[in-house]
């Protein structure tokens, strides 16, 4: 195994569960202590995060226990309930995603539409509904799927079908295997069309309000973005990173699937490129967070205070010398 691959899921590893857990307490912090900065998105937000923490603990572990030849590190057990689990938070992760681009649309439609307007007042609901629907859908569809997998039986496997470094779908080789891909695909093109589709919108929503912004007879207040405005740049930051890596992972995901002879490495560039969005989602969602804005403030104020402090008291000491000599 070539060294980088078994440092940066490492890496890749702490990173991903530093950057979510620490926002996820930014979270917990904000909603018990400064309730008047909490809003609706954020608890979307805050789902988001836990679910992506999960998703980077079920999708490395196993591949570096694998990078560094740890044998039997799964049997037929360990194998359905690791690809369950890591199948039902990647599944939770595309669907709030999803979620939040379409909540935003509805956020900051116009109140002339009839949907938006019918929509709005039950935001909240319709969330919550979402939300509970996706975890219903996965567990379902993933559930299906435990019975398709089991342990891997030896080491040279040529064919179609599901291989990694303990795991293999129980068909592999036969033509039927590929539904074990064929319900992925669908459940995540259906949310990655619905999310492309909120993109959309809201790139020409903001498009049309920079527009009427040039118009404004005081570019001070054209220049300050509303909240509105930030939470949907951070949304649309988070579906293009999702996106972009979305369509590489399923790539070398299908080259490896059915290519006839399976290449390890290639599994490990897709473990590494499917941790990738919950890796840096967090740090996405931490550049226009309120508490963290506020607190880099302070902080800014703070130094520049110490600065013009020290600045002072330099030259009172020079005018003392000078007053001496």
């Amino acid at each position: 195994m070539i060294p980088i691959f078994q440092i940066f899921p490492i890496l890749q590893f702490c990173l991903g569960v530093i950057g979510n857990s620490s926002l996820l307490m930014l979270y917990i912090y904000t909603f018990f202590f400064r309730p008047h900065f909490t809003k609706l998105i954020d608890l979307v937000f805050m789902h988001l995060t836990i679910v992506n923490m999960f998703m980077i603990m079920f999708a490395l572990i196993k591949e570096i226990m694998f990078s560094f030849r740890v044998p039997n590190f799964l049997d037929d057990v360990g194998c359905k309930a690791v690809l369950f689990s890591f199948r039902v938070s990647r599944g939770l992760s595309i669907c709030t995603t999803s979620v939040l681009s379409t909540s935003q649309v509805i956020t900051i439609s116009s109140s002339n539409s009839k949907l938006a307007s019918w929509l709005k007042p039950r935001l909240s609901t319709w969330i919550f509904s979402s939300l509970l629907w996706s975890w219903l859908i996965n567990l379902l569809i993933f559930g299906y799927m435990v019975d398709m997998v089991i342990a891997k039986t030896n080491n040279t496997h040529v064919g179609h079908g599901y291989l990694d470094g303990y795991c293999q779908n129980k068909q592999f080789g036969n033509h039927n295997s590929g539904s074990f891909f064929s319900i992925i695909i669908i459940h995540d093109l259906f949310y990655v069309a619905v999310m492309m589709w909120a993109s959309l919108y809201l790139v020409i929503f903001l498009y049309r309000h920079r527009k009427k912004s040039q118009h404004l007879h005081s570019p001070s207040l054209s220049s300050q973005p509303s909240p509105e405005h930030k939470a949907t740049h951070s949304i649309l930051s988070l579906v293009s990173c999702f996106v972009l890596i979305y369509w590489l992972n399923n790539s070398v995901s299908l080259y490896g699937f059915y290519a006839k002879e399976k290449i390890p490495i290639l599994e490990s560039i897709n473990v590494i490129l499917t941790a990738c969005y919950p890796t840096i989602c967090p740090f996405l969602l931490m550049k226009n967070n309120k508490v963290i804005l506020q607190f880099t403030s302070s902080f800014s104020v703070l130094r520049m205070t110490c600065l013009k402090v020290h600045s002072t008291a330099e030259q009172k000491s020079t005018l003392v010398i000078k007053t001496v000599s």
